[in-house]
């Protein structure tokens, strides 16, 4: 294994902020994701945990990281060792020496004498960032170091961790502002994504299946260079649109429905998350575009509110407004629209928020709310802005024409002190775009 090439300078930045960020006295834990069975002895495809290739780089299942920034080894992992036995199998390892020498470790020791070092290694330390309650495992290697570490403390007299403090506090915050870095990989992940729909609505016929156009944009987001999808992608056409995290994507496209894709390309491990809804045939039938309209006008209006200085809550805000008074438009709902928003009556019909920070997870690290306040935008954040109606075909209060039909459009957006950057914009969503494209 060698770094991703755009990380070893990348990742060293960051763990300088990380360490200067860390109380004196302090140290982080932290553990990769463990590789999961998918079936028998089959593993599904090893997708490293967010916060250890933030720091590290390091793309192998079994690592631990420990930071500590006032030792002499302030950044030390544990690693797989090479094991040409298990490497003609699994494919070559960086190992202990590669740690090292590779991805910047000031030391490094095979995983398995983490039991046995970790104990002294929180000695005198009083402060210990670790996330409990994610897996017992991990909780009962840290439960033990810490009583054997107590131990020692009596005949060495050190301080041992009093406290532990969920890392996602600091490490997290310093994954929600990006840097000119990655905002240029998400970039790269939106401008593939951005191919992968534009397949798909040329492609789109009726008569395909689901599968079919899911086969199509998983292919082009490999055949440009990404690692693949960044998250299950959603293809639904008909009323499984209305079905918020539909994945069989097994049903046939049938002429006047509509399909709605959420698909984001992963790209240098930061992803992408789009959605486009297209009419199967190429042609908005009369209710469907007075659905699709609306959404796209709150698409619009909220990006353009993507600023600094605005709260994160404003954007839900505006969403809420603009829809629950276009519902009462179309006659979906029927009364006043304070009195609609107050009582959650657009529930029925959009019940998800209006977006999510975005980045080396489809739905990133970062609070939405500090000490009780809204947080406010700052340049360098990278959302999502997705605005969307649902309209259960078995609502039998709707008029029968907006039964079943399903629309979410789904942008990224970067803050900037110039105002929002839609890193997505190049993908159609104006009506009339959109229909030129899927009737091709």
């Amino acid at each position: 294994m060698r770094p991703v090439p755009q990380f070893p300078a990348l990742v060293a930045d960051r763990r300088t902020r990380v360490l200067g960020a860390m109380e004196p006295g302090s140290v982080m834990l932290l553990f990769a994701a463990p590789h999961p069975l998918r079936n028998g002895d089959s593993e599904y495809k090893y997708r490293p945990s967010s916060d250890v290739l933030y720091l590290t780089g390091w793309e192998d299942p079994e690592v631990v990281v420990f930071l500590r920034p006032d030792a002499e080894e302030p950044f030390v992992l544990f690693v797989q060792p090479r094991e040409p036995e298990r490497e003609v199998w699994t494919g070559l390892r960086a190992g202990v020496e590669g740690a090292v020498g590779d991805f910047g470790a000031t030391a490094a020791y095979p995983i398995s004498e983490l039991s046995s070092r970790l104990p002294e290694m929180l000695l005198g330390a009083t402060t210990l960032y670790h996330d409990l309650g994610i897996r017992e495992a991990m909780d009962e290697l840290v439960s033990t170091a810490l009583t054997a570490a107590r131990r020692a403390s009596r005949t060495s007299h050190q301080e041992v961790p009093g406290a532990i403090v969920s890392l996602s506090r600091l490490l997290h915050e310093q994954r929600l502002v990006k840097s000119e870095a990655e905002i240029d990989l998400l970039r790269e992940a939106a401008r593939i994504t951005g191919e992968a729909h534009r397949a798909a609505m040329k492609a789109t016929k009726p008569g395909m299946y689901e599968y079919e156009l899911e086969a199509l944009i998983d292919y082009t987001f490999r055949a440009l260079g990404g690692v693949g999808p960044g998250y299950t992608s959603i293809v639904g056409s008909g009323a499984n649109a209305c079905i918020l995290h539909y994945i069989s994507n097994r049903d046939q496209l049938a002429d006047g429905d509509l399909v709605l894709v959420d698909a984001g390309c992963e790209y240098g491990w930061y992803t992408a998350d789009v959605t486009r809804t297209w009419p199967v045939n190429g042609t908005f039938s009369t209710p469907a575009r007075e659905i699709y309209e609306l959404v796209l006008a709150t698409n619009e209006a909220v990006i353009d509110k993507v600023q600094p200085g605005t709260p994160y809550t404003a954007l839900q805000q505006l969403a809420v407004r603009l829809m629950t008074q276009g519902l009462v438009d179309l006659g979906i709902l029927v009364g006043d629209v304070d009195t609609l928003i107050e009582d959650k009556t657009y529930r029925r019909f959009y019940m998800h928020g209006v977006g999510h920070w975005l980045g080396l997870d489809v739905h990133d690290a970062g609070k939405y709310d500090l000490d009780g306040e809204p947080r406010t935008l700052e340049p360098g954040m990278v959302l999502t802005v997705e605005p969307g109606l649902y309209v259960s075909p078995m609502d039998l209060e709707v008029p029968e024409r907006y039964r079943g039909i399903g629309v979410r459009i789904e942008d990224d957006v970067l803050v900037t002190e110039n105002g929002p950057d839609v890193l997505t914009r190049e993908i159609p969503k104006r009506v009339e775009d959109v229909e030129a494209l899927v009737a091709g």
